[in-house]
């Protein structure tokens, strides 16, 4: 008898054993706005051992590409301001959702700053404001004035829950004394001020160390080729060759800066414009990678910009989306486009523009500023909308840790795709259903096939712990 129980555990674990190894689930993460499904965690899928795959989709973690320094949005003035507007209790709230770790939270994990204003401030701005018919070269009275009373102090409560936050920071305009229009709105940075403008940007990443923020990278112009916003710059792509290769770069380096210089940050259908600064081996050397935005042009210019210069890094950094928002025509753009069209054209980083809006779509500026810009979410008050940017963004922040590869997987018909492998071993993958039926299809990876089953528009995250 003990013997026959003793056989009868073995077999059991055996057993066990074997449905381990044949058999494992994924973490599944589905959005699907036919069913009202907003971001849920679903049953698990399953993935079975199958030595003669043909998946529809196969994932080759062997095959890698850039490392992802993460997804996020814009902090605002105007997102700034919404928040201190709330409770402190409900804005601790949301911004533990927002950039938190835990189980209920999306982790964003880059944000961009606007440098002075942008047009989504009250006023414009800059950090150097004269009196008419002056200047002053050595930025005596620089000072980041306006944002010490919105923009940092949220920083700081977004810093006290993720200190591993990345910061990018771009200028919509240098200060109109620079220009030779005198005006925030449109105009060209004057030569003889170009010393002047580096010189701003080494004040303003000194002020902002000093409010302990560290800014990892800036780009030189926001939007260097619309001159129409307000605040706005044309800045011509041999201008800002001169300026970022004889006085931007140098002076950075002088200084030990370690800030990363960015260039061009404007539409996909001008990818001449940073290759041709990086043709440029001088202005080269300074420049880390080159940054865009899809009002324009197709997302795969972004890996034309790569094959000319596989050594310089992609960043995706601004993409709006229309009030009131579409949820199911947004999500199905801006995932094929950005979150895996972007990530598969190379880009390190994806960010949708602007966190937060309110109701009215305020503020922005006169002159130019976005009155129709929503944010990832709308603050009224204490009560909160989460938007169609907001869901976009969580399939792919909440997953894909900073650090973590791009792997390949092929590219299936209606199925948009892309892969990506953790530091902790776990495999992520984001797919969408862009057709209009209800779609089957299988998953490989190695010696594992999984099923699973999307609407149409609808979004998957699953995260593979094979």
């Amino acid at each position: 008898m003990k013997y026959a129980l003793s056989l009868l555990i073995l077999t059991t674990v055996l057993i066990a054993s074997c449905n381990t190894v044949n058999e494992k689930e994924a973490e599944f993460w589905l959005t699907d706005p036919s069913k009202d499904i907003l971001f849920q965690k679903q049953d698990n899928a399953i993935f079975k051992q199958n030595r003669e795959l043909t998946p529809n989709i196969l994932i080759d973690h062997e095959m890698q590409y850039q490392e992802m320094e993460g997804f996020g949005f814009t902090l605002s003035q105007g997102s700034a301001k919404h928040l201190l507007g709330m409770d402190k209790e409900k804005r601790k709230a949301l911004l533990q959702e927002l950039f938190g770790d835990g189980k209920e939270d999306i982790r964003i994990a880059y944000l961009r700053l606007s440098i002075a204003a942008s047009d989504l401030n009250e006023t414009v701005f800059s950090y150097h404001d004269v009196e008419d018919g002056q200047n002053d070269p050595q930025l005596s009275k620089f000072d980041l004035g306006p944002d010490r009373e919105d923009v940092i102090p949220i920083l700081k409560e977004i810093l006290e829950i993720n200190p591993d936050i990345t910061l990018m920071g771009s200028p919509w305009s240098p200060p109109a004394w620079m220009k030779d229009n005198q005006d925030t709105r449109g105009g060209q940075l004057l030569p003889e001020n170009y010393p002047a403008y580096a010189l701003y940007f080494v004040r303003y990443l000194e002020q902002m160390d000093e409010e302990g923020i560290h800014i990892d990278a800036v780009t030189v112009q926001n939007e260097p080729l619309h001159p129409g916003n307000n605040p706005s710059l044309l800045m011509l792509a041999e201008e800002q060759r001169d300026f970022v290769k004889n006085h931007l770069g140098p002076l950075f380096e002088e200084k030990g800066l370690k800030t990363k210089i960015i260039l061009y940050d404007h539409n996909a259908d001008r990818p001449d414009y940073p290759i041709s600064i990086l043709d440029d081996p001088e202005a080269k050397r300074y420049v880390h990678g080159s940054a865009f935005h899809l009002y324009g042009g197709t997302i795969d210019a972004l890996s034309e910009v790569h094959q000319a210069h596989p050594d310089k890094h992609i960043y995706f950094t601004e993409q709006w989306i229309g009030a009131p928002g579409n949820l199911p025509e947004d999500l199905i753009w801006h995932t094929k486009n950005l979150t895996i069209g972007a990530s598969r054209n190379w880009a390190k980083a994806v960010l949708e523009w602007n966190l937060s809006s309110n109701p009215d779509l305020t503020p922005f500026t006169d002159r130019g500023g976005c009155d129709r810009c929503l944010g990832g979410v709308t603050i009224d008050g204490n009560d909160v909308t989460r938007n169609p940017a907001y869901y976009i963004l969580a399939h792919a922040s909440k997953f894909v840790d900073p650090g973590s590869v791009r792997i390949d997987s092929n590219m299936a018909d209606n199925l948009p795709n892309v892969a990506f492998l953790r530091p902790d071993g776990k495999i992520v993958l984001l797919v969408l259903n862009e057709g209009n039926e209800e779609k089957e299809f299988t998953i490989g990876w190695q010696a594992y096939e999984g099923n699973l089953t999307l609407g149409p528009g609808a979004v998957a995250t699953l995260i593979l712990d094979l």
